[in-house]
Protein backbone atom coordinates (compact mmCIF):
# COMPACT_ATOMS: atom_id res chain seq x y z
CA UNK A 1 0.00 0.00 0.00
CA UNK A 2 1.40 2.82 -1.76
CA UNK A 3 1.70 6.29 0.37
CA UNK A 4 2.35 9.39 -1.70
CA UNK A 5 2.13 13.16 -1.39
CA UNK A 6 -0.58 14.90 -3.43
CA UNK A 7 -1.30 18.41 -3.60
CA UNK A 8 -3.85 20.05 -1.20
CA UNK A 9 -5.11 22.05 -4.30
CA UNK A 10 -5.88 18.94 -6.73
CA UNK A 11 -8.05 16.73 -3.45
CA UNK A 12 -11.74 17.71 -3.13
CA UNK A 13 -14.06 16.63 -0.17
CA UNK A 14 -16.30 14.44 -0.44
CA UNK A 15 -19.94 16.12 0.46
CA UNK A 16 -21.66 12.90 -0.01
CA UNK A 17 -19.67 11.18 2.43
CA UNK A 18 -21.31 9.78 5.54
CA UNK A 19 -20.05 12.02 8.27
CA UNK A 20 -20.52 15.55 8.23
CA UNK A 21 -20.87 16.54 12.06
CA UNK A 22 -17.27 18.41 12.56
CA UNK A 23 -16.63 19.60 16.46
CA UNK A 24 -14.52 22.74 16.39
CA UNK A 25 -12.71 22.28 19.49
CA UNK A 26 -12.21 18.75 18.09
CA UNK A 27 -10.86 19.68 14.89
CA UNK A 28 -8.40 22.35 16.86
CA UNK A 29 -6.43 20.38 18.74
CA UNK A 30 -6.45 17.90 15.84
CA UNK A 31 -4.41 21.10 14.05
CA UNK A 32 -2.36 21.39 16.98
CA UNK A 33 -1.64 17.80 17.09
CA UNK A 34 -0.40 18.49 13.17
CA UNK A 35 1.63 20.94 13.50
CA UNK A 36 3.71 19.46 16.72
CA UNK A 37 4.48 15.93 15.12
CA UNK A 38 2.86 15.84 12.06
CA UNK A 39 0.14 13.77 10.64
CA UNK A 40 0.49 10.40 11.75
CA UNK A 41 -2.32 8.48 9.25
CA UNK A 42 -2.63 9.21 5.81
CA UNK A 43 -5.88 9.75 3.67
CA UNK A 44 -7.71 7.66 1.70
CA UNK A 45 -8.98 9.33 -2.04
CA UNK A 46 -9.69 7.94 -5.59
CA UNK A 47 -9.13 9.25 -8.55
CA UNK A 48 -11.90 11.13 -10.20
CA UNK A 49 -10.33 12.02 -13.87
CA UNK A 50 -8.16 15.38 -15.14
CA UNK A 51 -6.00 14.30 -12.65
CA UNK A 52 -8.00 15.56 -9.42
CA UNK A 53 -8.71 13.33 -6.07
CA UNK A 54 -11.50 13.02 -4.49
CA UNK A 55 -11.27 11.86 -0.65
CA UNK A 56 -12.79 8.31 0.81
CA UNK A 57 -12.31 8.88 4.06
CA UNK A 58 -9.77 11.44 6.25
CA UNK A 59 -11.65 14.31 6.04
CA UNK A 60 -10.84 15.75 9.06
CA UNK A 61 -7.44 15.44 8.84
CA UNK A 62 -7.91 16.88 5.34
CA UNK A 63 -9.30 20.18 6.61
CA UNK A 64 -6.82 20.45 10.17
CA UNK A 65 -4.43 20.47 7.51
CA UNK A 66 -5.71 22.86 4.97
CA UNK A 67 -6.21 25.45 7.44
CA UNK A 68 -2.54 24.81 9.12
CA UNK A 69 -1.63 26.12 5.31
CA UNK A 70 0.20 22.84 4.08
CA UNK A 71 0.54 22.50 0.38
CA UNK A 72 0.51 18.86 0.28
CA UNK A 73 -1.12 16.23 2.35
CA UNK A 74 0.14 12.15 2.48
CA UNK A 75 -2.56 10.08 0.90
CA UNK A 76 -3.44 6.41 0.21
CA UNK A 77 -4.78 6.50 -3.67
CA UNK A 78 -7.40 3.40 -4.14
CA UNK A 79 -8.41 1.74 -7.53
CA UNK A 80 -12.17 0.93 -6.12
CA UNK A 81 -14.86 2.50 -8.37
CA UNK A 82 -17.64 0.89 -7.03
CA UNK A 83 -19.64 2.93 -4.92
CA UNK A 84 -21.25 0.99 -2.99
CA UNK A 85 -17.60 -0.35 -1.69
CA UNK A 86 -16.59 3.22 -1.48
CA UNK A 87 -19.19 4.01 0.65
CA UNK A 88 -19.54 1.21 2.94
CA UNK A 89 -15.53 1.92 3.49
CA UNK A 90 -16.94 5.22 4.70
CA UNK A 91 -18.93 4.23 7.33
CA UNK A 92 -16.56 1.03 8.09
CA UNK A 93 -13.73 3.89 8.88
CA UNK A 94 -15.99 6.08 11.22
CA UNK A 95 -17.00 3.60 13.19
CA UNK A 96 -13.78 2.97 14.37
CA UNK A 97 -13.23 6.67 15.24
CA UNK A 98 -14.78 9.01 18.06
CA UNK A 99 -17.04 12.13 16.80
CA UNK A 100 -19.24 10.00 14.27
CA UNK A 101 -22.71 10.73 15.70
CA UNK A 102 -25.34 8.47 15.73
CA UNK A 103 -27.36 9.99 13.72
CA UNK A 104 -24.85 10.23 10.89
CA UNK A 105 -24.57 6.30 11.42
CA UNK A 106 -28.95 6.04 11.08
CA UNK A 107 -28.85 8.22 8.29
CA UNK A 108 -25.97 6.42 6.54
CA UNK A 109 -27.86 3.03 6.96
CA UNK A 110 -30.91 4.40 5.53
CA UNK A 111 -29.34 5.12 3.04
CA UNK A 112 -27.65 1.73 2.20
CA UNK A 113 -31.08 0.37 2.90
CA UNK A 114 -33.40 2.77 0.90
CA UNK A 115 -31.36 4.84 -1.82
CA UNK A 116 -31.64 3.60 -5.77
CA UNK A 117 -28.62 3.07 -6.48
CA UNK A 118 -27.91 0.88 -3.02
CA UNK A 119 -31.12 -1.15 -2.37
CA UNK A 120 -29.38 -3.27 0.45
CA UNK A 121 -30.58 -5.28 3.35
CA UNK A 122 -30.07 -5.39 6.96
CA UNK A 123 -28.88 -8.29 6.44
CA UNK A 124 -26.03 -7.86 3.97
CA UNK A 125 -25.01 -4.87 5.85
CA UNK A 126 -24.94 -6.54 9.39
CA UNK A 127 -21.80 -9.03 7.26
CA UNK A 128 -19.99 -6.56 6.02
CA UNK A 129 -19.67 -4.03 8.99
CA UNK A 130 -19.35 -6.48 11.49
CA UNK A 131 -22.40 -5.30 13.40
CA UNK A 132 -25.46 -7.13 14.48
CA UNK A 133 -28.75 -6.83 13.01
CA UNK A 134 -30.50 -5.31 15.80
CA UNK A 135 -27.71 -2.54 16.25
CA UNK A 136 -28.69 -1.56 12.53
CA UNK A 137 -32.28 -1.35 12.62
CA UNK A 138 -31.74 0.26 16.45
CA UNK A 139 -30.04 3.19 14.59
CA UNK A 140 -32.86 3.92 12.14
CA UNK A 141 -35.54 3.89 14.78
CA UNK A 142 -33.96 7.51 15.57
CA UNK A 143 -34.84 8.78 12.16
CA UNK A 144 -38.49 8.80 13.30
CA UNK A 145 -37.77 11.85 15.86
CA UNK A 146 -38.13 14.98 14.71
CA UNK A 147 -35.39 17.49 14.45
CA UNK A 148 -35.53 19.26 17.55
CA UNK A 149 -34.62 15.77 19.28
CA UNK A 150 -31.95 14.80 16.91
CA UNK A 151 -30.06 17.61 17.65
CA UNK A 152 -29.99 16.50 21.08
CA UNK A 153 -28.76 12.74 20.09
CA UNK A 154 -25.32 12.06 21.49
CA UNK A 155 -23.19 8.64 21.41
CA UNK A 156 -23.06 6.74 24.98
CA UNK A 157 -24.61 5.73 27.57
CA UNK A 158 -24.49 8.93 29.94
CA UNK A 159 -27.48 10.59 31.12
CA UNK A 160 -26.85 14.58 31.12
CA UNK A 161 -29.16 17.50 30.54
CA UNK A 162 -30.16 18.88 27.45
CA UNK A 163 -28.97 15.42 25.30
CA UNK A 164 -30.73 12.16 24.67
CA UNK A 165 -29.02 8.85 24.44
CA UNK A 166 -30.04 6.46 21.86
CA UNK A 167 -30.98 4.15 25.22
CA UNK A 168 -33.28 6.82 26.29
CA UNK A 169 -34.63 7.24 22.88
CA UNK A 170 -35.97 3.19 21.79
CA UNK A 171 -38.48 2.99 24.53
CA UNK A 172 -40.69 5.88 23.00
CA UNK A 173 -40.01 4.88 19.53
CA UNK A 174 -43.49 3.44 18.38
CA UNK A 175 -45.35 6.14 20.09
CA UNK A 176 -47.51 8.29 17.94
CA UNK A 177 -45.51 11.46 16.36
CA UNK A 178 -47.26 13.75 18.38
CA UNK A 179 -46.59 12.48 22.14
CA UNK A 180 -43.00 10.71 21.00
CA UNK A 181 -41.36 13.94 20.35
CA UNK A 182 -42.58 15.83 23.41
CA UNK A 183 -41.79 12.88 25.67
CA UNK A 184 -38.46 13.09 24.65
CA UNK A 185 -37.71 16.42 24.94
CA UNK A 186 -39.65 15.87 28.33
CA UNK A 187 -36.69 13.19 29.24
CA UNK A 188 -34.24 15.66 28.16
CA UNK A 189 -34.90 18.34 29.92
CA UNK A 190 -35.18 15.99 33.42
CA UNK A 191 -32.60 13.88 33.06
CA UNK A 192 -34.51 10.60 33.20
CA UNK A 193 -32.95 6.92 33.80
CA UNK A 194 -33.86 4.56 30.89
CA UNK A 195 -36.44 2.75 33.81
CA UNK A 196 -38.32 5.87 34.23
CA UNK A 197 -38.80 5.93 30.38
CA UNK A 198 -39.63 2.84 30.04
CA UNK A 199 -42.50 3.14 32.55
CA UNK A 200 -43.60 6.82 30.86
CA UNK A 201 -43.69 4.75 27.41
CA UNK A 202 -46.13 1.87 28.85
CA UNK A 203 -48.42 4.45 30.26
CA UNK A 204 -48.98 5.92 26.93
CA UNK A 205 -49.09 2.40 25.24
CA UNK A 206 -52.16 2.02 27.55
CA UNK A 207 -55.17 1.71 25.21
CA UNK A 208 -57.35 2.35 28.11
CA UNK A 209 -55.90 5.81 28.37
CA UNK A 210 -57.98 8.27 25.69
CA UNK A 211 -55.65 10.80 23.56
CA UNK A 212 -57.40 13.81 25.08
CA UNK A 213 -55.89 12.49 28.63
CA UNK A 214 -52.23 11.68 27.22
CA UNK A 215 -52.03 15.11 25.17
CA UNK A 216 -52.72 16.66 29.08
CA UNK A 217 -50.06 14.62 30.86
CA UNK A 218 -47.75 16.11 28.41
CA UNK A 219 -47.63 19.23 30.53
CA UNK A 220 -46.60 17.20 33.12
CA UNK A 221 -42.92 17.38 34.62
CA UNK A 222 -40.89 13.95 34.29
CA UNK A 223 -41.48 12.92 38.26
CA UNK A 224 -45.12 14.16 37.50
CA UNK A 225 -45.88 11.46 34.73
CA UNK A 226 -43.56 9.06 37.04
CA UNK A 227 -46.20 9.53 39.61
CA UNK A 228 -49.07 9.23 37.30
CA UNK A 229 -47.77 5.92 35.96
CA UNK A 230 -46.97 4.56 39.27
CA UNK A 231 -51.09 5.63 40.34
CA UNK A 232 -52.41 4.09 37.10
CA UNK A 233 -50.64 0.72 37.91
CA UNK A 234 -52.07 0.84 41.48
CA UNK A 235 -55.44 1.39 39.80
CA UNK A 236 -55.08 -1.63 37.52
CA UNK A 237 -53.85 -3.84 40.65
CA UNK A 238 -57.04 -2.89 42.55
CA UNK A 239 -59.25 -3.54 39.00
CA UNK A 240 -57.50 -6.59 38.64
CA UNK A 241 -58.47 -8.38 42.58
CA UNK A 242 -60.77 -10.68 42.58
CA UNK A 243 -64.44 -9.94 42.93
CA UNK A 244 -65.41 -12.32 45.47
CA UNK A 245 -64.98 -9.98 48.79
CA UNK A 246 -68.47 -9.27 50.36
CA UNK A 247 -69.95 -5.97 49.05
CA UNK A 248 -69.66 -3.45 51.21
CA UNK A 249 -71.87 -1.31 52.88
CA UNK A 250 -73.41 1.86 51.73
CA UNK A 251 -72.09 3.62 55.05
CA UNK A 252 -68.68 1.75 54.41
CA UNK A 253 -68.50 2.41 51.00
CA UNK A 254 -69.19 5.90 51.58
CA UNK A 255 -66.15 5.70 54.22
CA UNK A 256 -63.97 4.93 51.36
CA UNK A 257 -65.14 7.30 49.66
CA UNK A 258 -64.01 9.83 52.32
CA UNK A 259 -60.83 8.59 52.94
CA UNK A 260 -60.07 8.47 49.06
CA UNK A 261 -60.70 11.91 49.00
CA UNK A 262 -58.53 12.76 51.89
CA UNK A 263 -56.24 11.25 49.98
CA UNK A 264 -56.30 13.63 46.96
CA UNK A 265 -57.58 16.64 48.89
CA UNK A 266 -54.64 16.71 51.55
CA UNK A 267 -54.15 16.40 54.99
CA UNK A 268 -57.09 19.15 56.10
CA UNK A 269 -59.77 17.39 53.97
CA UNK A 270 -60.54 15.19 56.46
CA UNK A 271 -60.89 18.22 59.48
CA UNK A 272 -63.36 20.38 56.72
CA UNK A 273 -65.38 17.14 55.85
CA UNK A 274 -65.92 16.42 59.52
CA UNK A 275 -66.91 20.24 59.94
CA UNK A 276 -69.49 19.71 57.15
CA UNK A 277 -70.86 16.61 57.88
CA UNK A 278 -71.14 17.79 62.00
CA UNK A 279 -73.15 21.23 60.76
CA UNK A 280 -75.07 18.97 58.33
CA UNK A 281 -76.41 16.30 61.14
CA UNK A 282 -77.12 18.81 63.62
CA UNK A 283 -79.84 20.60 61.36
CA UNK A 284 -81.30 17.22 59.49
CA UNK A 285 -83.32 16.74 62.42
CA UNK A 286 -84.89 19.95 62.32
CA UNK A 287 -86.62 21.35 58.73
CA UNK A 288 -86.38 20.45 55.28
CA UNK A 289 -83.96 22.64 54.34
CA UNK A 290 -81.55 21.43 56.98
CA UNK A 291 -81.69 18.28 54.88
CA UNK A 292 -81.02 19.56 51.59
CA UNK A 293 -78.21 21.61 53.53
CA UNK A 294 -76.99 17.52 54.56
CA UNK A 295 -77.89 16.38 51.03
CA UNK A 296 -76.17 18.91 49.48
CA UNK A 297 -72.89 19.57 51.24
CA UNK A 298 -72.30 15.26 50.93
CA UNK A 299 -72.44 15.79 47.64
CA UNK A 300 -69.86 18.41 47.06
CA UNK A 301 -65.94 17.50 47.10
CA UNK A 302 -63.78 19.89 49.52
CA UNK A 303 -62.86 22.78 47.44
CA UNK A 304 -59.28 22.37 46.27
CA UNK A 305 -57.17 24.72 43.89
CA UNK A 306 -56.24 23.03 40.72
CA UNK A 307 -52.82 22.36 39.98
CA UNK A 308 -50.80 24.81 37.40
CA UNK A 309 -50.11 22.04 35.10
CA UNK A 310 -54.25 21.34 35.16
CA UNK A 311 -55.49 24.89 34.31
CA UNK A 312 -52.91 25.20 31.95
CA UNK A 313 -54.22 22.15 29.89
CA UNK A 314 -57.44 24.06 29.00
CA UNK A 315 -54.95 25.44 26.19
CA UNK A 316 -54.28 22.20 24.58
CA UNK A 317 -57.80 21.05 23.89
CA UNK A 318 -57.87 20.30 20.52
CA UNK A 319 -59.45 22.63 17.83
CA UNK A 320 -63.14 20.71 17.41
CA UNK A 321 -63.46 20.02 20.92
CA UNK A 322 -63.27 23.67 22.03
CA UNK A 323 -66.48 24.51 21.81
CA UNK A 324 -68.01 21.96 23.51
CA UNK A 325 -65.93 22.19 26.32
CA UNK A 326 -66.41 25.93 26.92
CA UNK A 327 -70.52 25.23 26.31
CA UNK A 328 -69.80 22.95 29.32
CA UNK A 329 -68.15 24.98 31.66
CA UNK A 330 -70.67 27.91 30.97
CA UNK A 331 -73.23 25.41 32.41
CA UNK A 332 -71.64 24.44 35.16
CA UNK A 333 -70.87 27.89 36.34
CA UNK A 334 -74.79 29.05 35.47
CA UNK A 335 -75.70 25.64 38.01
CA UNK A 336 -73.45 26.71 40.53
CA UNK A 337 -74.46 30.16 40.11
CA UNK A 338 -78.20 29.32 40.56
CA UNK A 339 -77.14 27.29 44.11
CA UNK A 340 -74.90 30.06 45.14
CA UNK A 341 -77.84 32.48 44.90
CA UNK A 342 -80.42 30.32 46.41
CA UNK A 343 -78.13 29.52 49.47
CA UNK A 344 -77.47 33.11 50.00
CA UNK A 345 -81.47 33.77 50.29
CA UNK A 346 -81.47 30.34 52.70
CA UNK A 347 -78.57 32.32 54.63
CA UNK A 348 -80.01 35.46 54.75
CA UNK A 349 -83.50 34.02 55.88
CA UNK A 350 -81.17 32.02 58.89
CA UNK A 351 -79.77 35.00 60.08
CA UNK A 352 -83.48 37.49 59.71
CA UNK A 353 -84.38 34.20 61.64
CA UNK A 354 -81.36 34.59 64.29
CA UNK A 355 -81.48 38.69 64.83
CA UNK A 356 -85.27 38.44 65.12
CA UNK A 357 -84.68 35.16 68.62
CA UNK A 358 -82.13 37.78 69.55
CA UNK A 359 -84.13 40.57 70.13
CA UNK A 360 -86.77 38.66 71.54
CA UNK A 361 -85.09 36.56 74.28
CA UNK A 362 -83.55 40.87 75.15
CA UNK A 363 -86.68 41.75 75.49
Amino acid sequence: MDIIEIEMKLIDEDTDQPRYQFDEEALEELMKSIEEIGLLSPIKVRTTGNGRYKIIYGNRRYKATKLLGRTTIPCIVSTVTDEMEIYLEQIAENLTREGFSPIEEAEAFNKLLNDPKFRSSVKFLSGKLGKPESYIKNKCELLKFGNAVKKLIVSGTEIRKDKLTEDQLLPLKDLPIEHRDPLALIVARDELPVSDVKKIAKLFKDKTISDSTKDKLLFKTGSGLIETWSTHEQNKAERAKPAAEPKPSAKADKQAKQRELQLAEGPHAKEEMNQQATGASHAASTTPIALELQQLAAALPVFSALPPEVLQSARAIPAGEQESFAQDVESLIGHLEKHLAEWKTVRELANLKSITTANTTTT
